[in-house]
């Protein structure tokens, strides 16, 4: 029982003691003491049994262990095994030759019960049993351990500078901390200990078989010798009984050293393999059913061939199907389990999100908040609604190159009932009542219908418009009249909105995303200039100025290369906008053109001439500040309104051109008008675009 507590204390390498060392102690001076001191047959009876539990107990760990480094203290307990069954084999052998003579129990009743079962009572059988068990233990499963063992050593031995470096790449990296750098220090030694422990522990296994089989050869002759010159023995006698006891005396230390020598062959040949051997076995043989069934189908064929019994190969060959045919079922089944298990994770983690704190910081890129009312109206076409801000986004995308952020749907009832806001980063950009169950009818120069309406504006681009029951609407077809419904209004709003907030919408991830789009060349070129003349917020700032007045970046390598030409000479990100632009010249003319024709509005010779003296130079000649009279600013707002005005209600789609250096400028002084209104300066009109002006603002 002592070295049953020896194992124990092995393994456990920290807590408290509570005197198992001085056990420990006394369990290894107990094994010595029996190489010197006669014991009874009762204690060898005692001592065998423990050998083999002994034994067992370390075949059934080696099976269950994750890995090999979980029974680093093996070497050790394989060696006091060793010892405890060699000092067995000399108490036996003791026994055998002192008080042979007397049967064959002589030695013992384990002994004696090993002999009567293995042997049937012929001594030959249990000698050929014996020395089979001999061959198996010492040629197949210990030469087989020792090699794996002793090559495990040596390319563990040989990797560890390799796994020293990574694990200092990975704290220099900051990937682990001090402790977890330390931790894997510590298991790769470990490690390295441990196979190289195993590479020596495997020659204790195969000196105790080469031991067992000269002290079986010993006992045999010896004890002939004895019971024939001693006791008086006849040789035939003699020989029965020595043989039998001594040959039992063999099998009774063989058995569990072919056992341990299983333990340290199953452990030494785990690997890099986790798990316990039944997973590591059955798992990997199992993962594969098409194999299962070719076996099957072999066995059938054996079952079926003439001469060869039909039931074994046939139950096989059945049971090999059905493995084959449950596992793909099972794998299904536990794929189904832990695909739902990651989704009900998931959503207990974007609930948890929701009702966090921190989830209450995070406000939507693009919001809308739809009063009671309103959104009793719309409840059945929730997933309209949806699937057509979907194709919004789409549209988006495709015209001005970046994907605008999904807009979060939201039912908010401290928001009047018949009206929507829609929000901006969490600020409010636009309000609007709409009526419900009516028709909006824009108007533009045509006369209202003779129809019950009342007059409105629109809310996207605030034109004159009319607002008539929905049950009018066969009238209002007849008369040729365009309209639309709740939802085309709100979108048609929605979608103006988000064009207006461009550049707000386009955040450094999206900037950084669409660099990461473009080809490896244009990723160098971007990378280049963005280390060394601008800086990636500089580029974002750029295509937001662009956004700003709706010029698509979609083409986005063209971009890049006017920057690259512009940025090495200029610093100011308005001047390489300018610059920009001309470069994309053709793009922007194609956009505002219609049937290829470009429709312009000029400034007039003398708002060119005002804007041209309000434009103050320093020394060489660059444009530094824009200082106009309030009056003439107050006067060319009036006289732009009331032009402006007057083609946007004629329907013409139109562009504001002015001199390249004063464009910015009247830019910035018609957007707070005319928001819509594209201002192009004259080197910005691409060459063989048709041109057609529709007047002056003179």
């Amino acid at each position: 029982m002592a070295v049953t507590g020896t194992a124990a204390s092995v393994s456990a390498v920290s807590g408290p003691r509570h005197g198992r060392d001085v056990l420990f102690a006394v369990g290894v001076v107990a094994i010595l003491s029996v190489l010197f001191l006669p014991i009874p047959s009762f204690m060898i009876d005692m001592g065998l049994a423990v050998s083999i539990a002994m034994s067992v107990l370390i075949l059934m760990v080696a099976l269950w262990i994750q890995r090999p480094l979980d029974f680093t203290s093996f070497p050790t307990i394989l060696l006091i095994a060793t010892m405890l069954r060699l000092a067995l084999n000399i108490a036996t052998t003791r026994v055998i030759l002192a008080h042979g003579n007397e049967g064959t129990n002589a030695a013992g009743y384990v002994i004696g019960g090993f002999s009567n079962l293995v042997m049937s009572g012929d001594f030959v059988i249990g000698l050929i049993v014996f020395l089979i068990l001999i061959i198996v233990n010492f040629i197949v499963i210990t030469k087989g351990s020792t090699r794996i063992a002793e090559v495990g050593a040596r390319f563990t031995l040989d990797a560890i500078p390799g796994k020293q470096m990574s694990i200092d790449a990975d704290l220099s990296a900051g990937m682990i901390d001090d402790k977890e750098a330390q931790h894997r220090r510590r298991e790769l030694e470990e490690e390295s200990s441990f196979f190289g422990s195993m590479d020596g522990a495997s020659k204790f296994v195969r000196g105790d078989a080469i031991a067992g089989l000269i002290i079986t050869a010993v006992n045999i002759v010896g004890g002939i010798a004895i019971g024939y010159g001693r006791h008086g023995m006849d040789i035939g006698t003699a020989a029965d009984v020595f043989v039998k006891l001594s040959v039992g005396d063999g099998l009774v230390s063989q058995i569990p050293a072919l056992i341990i020598s299983l333990a340290a062959g199953l452990l030494v040949s785990k690997g890099g393999t986790r798990g316990s051997a039944d997973e590591a076995v059955l798992g990997q043989l199992s993962a594969y059913p098409r194999a299962l069934y070719v076996a099957a189908l072999l066995l059938l064929v054996l079952a079926l061939m003439p001469g060869l019994p039909i039931l074994p190969f046939l139950v096989l060959a059945l049971a090999m199907s059905a493995v084959a045919y449950v596992i793909p079922l099972r794998r299904r089944k536990r794929e189904a389990e832990a695909a739902e298990a990651v989704k009900r994770e998931e959503n207990a983690k974007v609930e948890e999100d929701k009702n966090s704190i921190k989830a209450t910081l995070k406000t939507p890129e693009i919001e809308l908040l739809i009063g009671k009312q309103l959104s009793t109206k719309l409840l059945a076409s929730h997933q309209e609604l949806a699937y057509r801000m979907g194709k919004m986004r789409k549209k988006f995308a495709l015209e001005y190159g970046f994907v605008v952020p999904e807009v979060r749907l939201t039912d908010d009832f401290s928001t009047p009932s018949k009206s929507y806001q829609i929000k901006v980063h969490g600020t409010t950009v636009a309000e609007h009542q709409l009526r419900v169950g009516e028709l909006l009818v824009p108007l533009g120069n045509r006369e209202a219908p003779d129809l019950p309406c009342e007059e409105v504006r629109e809310p996207a681009f605030g034109m004159r418009a009319v607002s008539v029951p929905e049950t009018f609407i066969e009238d209002l077809r007849r008369s040729n009249y365009a309209f639309a419904d709740n939802m085309s209004v709100l979108l048609t709003h929605l979608s103006e909105v988000v064009r207006n907030n461009l550049p707000q919408l386009l955040s450094y991830k999206d900037m950084k995303a669409l660099v990461e789009r473009l080809d490896p060349e244009y990723r160098k070129l971007t990378d280049e200039i963005c280390t060394s003349h601008i800086t990636y917020p500089g580029l974002q700032a750029v295509l937001k100025l662009l956004l700003a007045e709706r010029v698509s970046i979609r083409n986005l390598h063209i971009i890049i290369e006017a920057i690259a030409e512009i940025a090495p000479h200029v610093r100011r990100t308005e001047q390489i906008v300018e610059h920009v632009r001309i470069r994309m010249a053709q793009q922007i003319c194609g956009d505002l053109s219609e049937s290829g024709v470009l429709q312009v509005l000029r400034l007039g010779n003398r708002w060119d001439l005002v804007f041209h003296q309000s434009l103050k130079r320093d020394q060489k000649g660059e444009v530094r500040e824009f200082d106009i009279d309030p009056r003439l600013l107050e006067e060319f707002g009036q006289q732009a309104s009331k032009v402006i005005r007057e083609h946007f209600d004629a329907g013409n789609r139109f562009a504001l051109v002015t001199a390249p250096e004063a464009r910015p400028y009247v830019r910035m002084i018609v957007e707070r008008l005319f928001p819509t209104l594209p201002v192009l300066s004259h080197v910005e009109i691409a060459k063989g675009v048709e041109i057609r002006v529709l007047g002056a603002l003179s």
